[in-house]
């Protein structure tokens, strides 16, 4: 690391703003415990009415999911040559569909699948907390 290299400036986003950059994006991770060891998987997603809804397959991703433990969801962008960036957290309970209405809107969701295989099972991610944080370069200080 550069002599030269200046730590940037670490601040709070609000939850606010959290949920408008969850609405934005379509990518992140879901955090899983998979046994006794943690596991992260990307997705990708759609917001509903404040909730996280990822479509996948049956197996791991899903079992973890779904066994009754909290999970993390995380969405982020950043610049490695600016050296900024910002992430959100997502805390919650996972939970399935399990009526035939609700089943059915699962399905007419815009969220297609990017990875090939059959996917017709839906993770829906109620927070329990929402958090973001934003790492602006020291030479740009906070922004509005």
């Amino acid at each position: 690391m550069s002599e030269f290299w200046e730590a940037g400036v670490l601040e709070p986003i609000d939850e606010e703003e959290c949920w408008r950059r969850l609405a934005e994006h379509r990518i992140g991770r879901l955090a899983v415990e998979v046994g006794s060891q943690p596991d992260i998987f990307p997705v990708n997603y759609i917001l509903e009415d404040r909730q996280i809804v990822v479509r996948t397959a049956e197996g791991t991703k899903l079992a973890a999911a779904l066994m009754g433990q909290l999970v993390a969801f995380e969405i982020d962008e950043i610049d490695d040559d600016a050296r900024e960036g910002w992430s959100v957290v997502v805390h919650g309970t996972a939970s399935e569909s399990q009526t035939l209405p609700s089943v059915l809107h699962d399905e007419e969701l815009e969220l297609e699948p990017w990875a090939k295989g059959a996917k017709n099972r839906y993770i829906h991610i109620t927070p329990t907390r929402v958090t973001g944080r934003v790492l602006h370069h020291p030479s740009r200080g906070a922004r509005e």
